[in-house]
């Protein structure tokens, strides 16, 4: 294969996708714009803030959904760090940008949870959540840089910041002014997930250890699982509470992402 068709091959979407695939993508794309804006307003449920574990220790309240927290910032510096200055795990240099985003997002997600816990109220949880939209955004660009193209990727990362910016403030608009909705925030992260494993199934990757998509996104969603038996997990012995642990488990999901990139090659 020569160097302009290989090139030619990443900047462009792949011509054995057929055009149904897209119009799926933009039909799916418009149902939940749909959704959002014809569905009755939806307020979060309590189990994601009715958090059991409150230990006071070391002069922290809430010590272990604080502390839990530092995985996040340090996987996420630990990215950023690596996508900066690796130059093996692209092809393109400029597919860097999406995942360069993602970390970002991930270690000011460390931050700003911490920020959340330390005196948890509506008004820090934006700072929580704002992040999380940007990196799950950034992650699905990031998919799609891989798989349809690398132009169109790149072209998705602002829009899709956008949206993901918007949701949260959307939603906090919300609260203040209520009834408080939730539901775009929700379509923005597992949206995305559906999307990210969507893509993972549906389109060959350009690189090796491509199906550690599914594996990053598998160890996300039992982490949700975990935030949504916080009360049940602590009951088992007051160790650790489900939300402590989903804060540890979605550290692990960003660390797999990274190896991903530490390991891989073009294909």
């Amino acid at each position: 294969m020569s160097s302009a068709t290989a090139l030619n091959r990443v900047l462009s979407i792949s011509p054995r996708q057929p055009i149904a695939s897209w119009i799926l993508w933009v039909a799916a794309g418009v149902a939940a714009l749909a959704a959002v804006a014809l569905a009755p307003p939806l307020a979060e449920p309590g189990v994601f803030r009715s958090l059991v574990d409150d230990r006071r220790l070391l002069g922290l309240e809430n010590f272990w959904n604080v502390i839990s927290n530092a995985p996040l910032l340090l996987v996420g510096a630990w990215g950023v760090h690596f996508v900066s200055r690796t130059r093996e795990a692209f092809v393109e240099p400029a597919e860097k940008w999406a995942y360069f985003v993602c970390f970002l997002a991930v270690a000011l997600s460390g931050v700003g949870s911490t920020y959340y816990h330390l005196a948890p109220d509506p008004d820090r949880l934006m700072w929580d959540r704002l992040p999380i939209a940007l990196g799950f955004m950034a992650l699905l660009s990031a998919v799609i840089a891989e798989r349809v193209g690398v132009r169109a990727g790149l072209r998705a990362l602002a829009p899709l910041l956008v949206a993901g910016a918007a949701s949260v403030l959307y939603w906090r608009w919300s609260l203040l002014h209520g009834p408080e909705n939730i539901l775009p925030y929700a379509v923005v992260q597992y949206g995305a997930i559906a999307a990210i494993v969507v893509l993972a199934l549906r389109f060959p990757s350009r690189y090796a250890r491509g199906a550690d998509f599914l594996v990053a996104m598998g160890i996300y969603a039992v982490a949700k699982v975990a935030e949504m038996l916080d009360a049940q997990i602590y009951a088992l012995g007051q160790y650790i509470s489900g939300h402590t642990l989903k804060h540890l488990l979605a550290a692990v999901a960003v660390w797999w992402l990274l190896r991903m990139l530490q390991l891989r090659r073009p294909l």
